[in-house]
């Protein structure tokens, strides 16, 4: 995203769409693709500690970056988003 007004009209847009689509609490899927640095990857994990979040990763074929798929339980959308907000500080992460 290239401006805060573009970022934060995306996530009023997800929310809304999460609200009318979905009953909380739900699974929730979050897809992100991460540089293979272990410090990295350990930055999401840390987002979803001590959530009973099932997070799994995989290596790109070159080994250059790291899929992680996290399944978790969450309350409401805007859970939901606070979680992509906090991600997002990763350096280089992308949200799919």
């Amino acid at each position: 995203m290239s401006s805060k007004n573009e970022t934060e009209a995306f996530y009023q847009k997800l929310k809304i769409q999460l609200e009318d689509t979905t009953e909380f609490p739900a699974l929730y899927m979050y897809k992100f693709i991460v540089p293979s640095e272990e410090e990295k990857i350990v930055q999401v994990h840390q987002v979803f500690n001590n959530m009973g979040a099932v997070i799994n990763t995989k290596k790109s074929s070159k080994g250059t970056y790291t899929s992680v798929t996290i399944n978790v339980n969450m309350k409401s959308a805007t859970a939901i988003i606070e979680k992509y907000k906090e991600v997002s500080v990763v350096e280089g992460i992308i949200s799919l």
